[in-house]
């Protein structure tokens, strides 16, 4: 079978959930099928990764070719037609590839794989890893745009062959957001995490001796606990929950935010002035607001105390496996498809968030943090239950294997 992977984020350009779930599926599907990736980014060819291995078959040929945002008569047009533009491109090069399915990953492709399916009589399947119905603050970045995304996320899925939900909550969501789906051809194929990458440190060895200092880099000291939040700055994350929440957290906790460029100018301010406020009420704030590259996040990761997840929207929450492969206790809100990831009372604790009564949902987050800083030992219990239930449930060995059921289920 050959298939084109329609994607906004590839390596080495990730900056999000979607971006990790592309990069780590290819490496697996590519010894399942003929795979084309066609990302957004860089223009040209791009190195393809190996082959997972752990099929036993060999990976079979695989191409990896970037489309840049470029065209020069959209240079000063709304984000989502600069998208649409490379659309197009992507869609014709998929109509002459010979593909016999498409597959493309958020709004952001889902117009391109659409054409490209109408273009060459193929079929579309596509994933959801967020709603655009689901996060009007998008609003506050594209504007306009806002309708187009909307607009494009909306025809892709209602014409798809299939739909791919991260999670029962997303699957849930794309029926009620989309009622006019046949719910048969909507699938669950969770998020998959790589436990090979994301792992424990070990205690000695040259890993434990970097990591000491990336963190050291960072401005982490080592003889306080510290917890860490990863992720995008955006409404979606809760990034200004978490900030006002650590107020409160235990005062010999530091607070580490590993956080990409805010959605807007009125977002970066907000959260400005939050950690603004946070520093001066404690100390051991540390914001890093450039990618650490993989290794070195493993590094940070695997020696926080908590890791902390307050999204206000969550499709399934990729962060929070990363954390949990890393045998790190979660601290978690209850949306989405994240109660599906993290066990309550076992692999870490969930918290109530309700959008009506932000300062509950906040409050609530400090009390559960420090709940496990409090307990060391069940800390550490959650967190081994974390790693155990990752490496049991979560691989991309057997994603792989789901996603392809799928593609037969369309047609291919």
């Amino acid at each position: 079978m050959r298939v084109a992977l329609l994607t906004r984020e590839y390596p080495p350009e990730v900056y999000g959930g979607a971006g990790v779930h592309v990069d780590f599926l290819s490496r697996h599907l590519r010894e399942l099928v003929e795979l084309s990736v066609l990302c957004m980014g860089a223009p040209g060819p791009r190195p393809a990764p190996d082959g997972s291995g752990a099929s036993g078959r060999a990976p079979a040929a695989m191409a990896v070719t970037g489309y840049a945002e470029t065209d020069p008569a959209l240079t000063d047009a709304n984000p989502a037609l600069r998208v649409f533009s490379t659309d197009l491109a992507l869609a014709a090069a998929v109509a002459t590839s010979g593909a016999d399915l498409v597959h493309s990953h958020t709004w952001y492709a889902n117009l391109g794989g659409h054409l490209a399916g109408l273009l060459a009589d193929i079929p579309h399947v596509v994933t959801a890893h967020s709603l655009e119905p689901l996060r009007p603050w998008k609003v506050e970045q594209l504007g306009g745009g806002y309708r187009l995304s909307s607009w494009a996320e909306r025809t892709a899925f209602e014409a798809a062959a299939a739909v791919v939900a991260v999670s029962d909550g997303m699957r849930r969501d794309v029926l009620a957001a989309y009622p006019t789906l046949d719910p048969a051809r909507v699938h669950v194929v969770r998020n998959g995490i790589d436990t090979g990458l994301y792992a424990p440190v070990p205690p000695v060895g040259p890993a434990t001796d970097r990591a000491e200092l990336v963190r050291a880099e960072l401005g982490i000291d080592p003889d306080r606990p510290y917890v860490v939040f990863v992720g995008r700055i955006t409404r979606q994350k809760g990034v200004p929950h978490l900030l006002r929440a650590a107020l409160r957290f235990a005062p010999d906790a530091q607070v580490v935010v590993l956080a990409g460029a805010p959605d807007t100018p009125e977002l970066a301010a907000e959260t400005d002035a939050a950690v603004d406020a946070l520093r001066a009420a404690r100390t051991g704030v540390v914001v890093e607001p450039s990618m650490l590259a993989r290794e070195d996040l493993v590094g940070v990761l695997a020696g926080a105390a908590v890791f902390v997840c307050p999204s206000v929207y969550e499709p399934l929450g990729i962060v929070n496996l990363e954390a949990m492969a890393c045998s790190v206790p979660v601290v978690a809100s209850d949306v989405g498809g994240i109660p599906e990831v993290v066990d309550d009372g076992v692999t870490g604790l969930l918290v109530h968030y309700d959008r009506a009564d932000p300062v509950a949902f906040e409050r609530g987050l400090a009390d559960a943090v420090n709940e496990v800083l409090a307990d060391p030992t069940r800390a550490a219990a959650m967190g081994a239950a974390g790693r155990r239930r990752a490496v049991s449930e979560f691989g991309w060995s057997a994603i792989a294997e789901q996603t392809l059921a799928v593609y037969t289920a369309a047609g291919a």
